[in-house]
């Protein structure tokens, strides 16, 4: 059986939609099925560019290949799910978030141009009309179901997936430090860590991996000088993969305040680690996993109450290994493996 996976990418770059369908492609093969990922370039701006990505989006053909046939088509990304194929089953990452939840928000730029509202109103109207085809709708996560069921009116049902290389990550020891890898970002919110960082009582340390504009890696090292912080927290930047799952089998706790984000590998790879995970009451997708105070905790946004949930674990290591077990077992709970992705996306072929 060939299988397709649908998707679009920005030339150049590289992120957790690309994984993701490499990991899909690898898993699919590895269970016998003959698997390929078909991408279109995708630009999001002037608009008259999205406007002509929509098209091509509808115009790719993935009926057949040298004359034989493809029988699925898993379509993850916008605008890839508007091709035609008589069993198309979408797994969706996102919509574009710029025409839904980041529309008029301080992280989207759509409604600043003179046809924005226009651009918007088409996207909707073909999101529902296109993936209304599909034989069945998944999503990586509820909070991706969420939008898709406010903003469309369409049920989907959310399939969790592991993070990359989950099988590599392990805990090696609750050393007293707290880990945040991310891209360095606004909407990443390291600079609320680093303020929390000024009311901690313990000793616990903060150590913030990933690399970001000059502009925001600039701020936050001018927020570390301003605060006396040299000490305290430490930015290490871009790591390999190798030295992420070293932090995070050391660390004693996880952090993750991204914005309303998809899924979160981030929260994940701290539960394969045995880790304990805080996150922020409107980080989104890694609200699915954790249990305010069983595997983790839902800190509100705010410096003080940051530092002391991190005090808190910092003089307690039993309650951080209590936390961490229990991270652990949500994973099985959860369901999210490999085997039941591929079981479920084919179900009907």
């Amino acid at each position: 059986m060939k299988v397709a996976i649908a998707s679009v990418q920005v030339p150049f770059i590289r992120g957790g939609a690309e994984t993701l369908a490499a990991n899909l492609r690898l898993a699919l093969e590895s269970r016998g099925y003959i698997a390929d990922i078909v991408t279109i370039p995708f630009k999001w701006y002037p608009v008259e560019v999205l406007l002509q990505t929509m098209l091509a989006g509808r115009m790719l053909d993935l009926t057949e290949v040298n004359g034989e046939k493809i029988h699925v088509v898993v379509a993850m990304k916008f605008p890839a799910y508007y091709l035609r194929h008589d069993h198309k089953v979408i797994w969706l990452m996102h919509q574009h978030r710029q025409a839904y939840d980041l529309w008029e928000t301080e992280f989207g730029d759509l409604h600043t141009f003179p046809n924005g509202t226009e651009v918007r109103e088409t996207i909707i109207r073909h999101d529902i009309e296109y993936l209304s085809e599909a034989r069945a709708i998944y999503a990586t996560s509820a909070n991706v179901s969420r939008r898709l069921e406010k903003y469309c009116k369409l049920s989907s049902e959310p399939l969790y997936h592991p993070p990359p290389e989950h099988q590599k990550l392990c805990c090696e020891s609750y050393d007293n430090f707290v880990f945040y890898p991310s891209r360095l970002d606004p909407m990443k919110r390291q600079r609320l860590l680093i303020e929390a960082a000024r009311y901690l009582k313990s000793d616990m340390r903060i150590v913030i991996a990933g690399a970001g504009s000059e502009a925001e890696t600039s701020h936050l090292r001018r927020l570390i000088q301003e605060y006396g912080l040299e000490n305290r927290v430490s930015l290490v930047g871009f790591i390999s993969d190798e030295e992420k799952r070293s932090y995070y089998a050391k660390c004693r706790c996880v952090f993750f305040g991204g914005y309303d984000e998809d899924y979160g590998y981030v929260t994940l790879e701290g539960f394969y680690s045995r880790k304990a995970v805080i996150a922020l009451p409107d980080t989104g997708g890694a609200l699915e996993f954790i249990e305010d105070g069983q595997s983790g905790y839902i800190c509100p946004p705010d410096a003080k109450s940051l530092a002391i949930r991190l005090d808190e674990l910092s003089g307690n290591r039993p309650l951080a290994e209590k936390l961490g077990a229990e991270a652990h077992a949500t994973l099985k709970r959860k369901l999210i493996n490999w085997d039941h992705v591929v079981t479920t996306l084919l179900k009907d072929a």
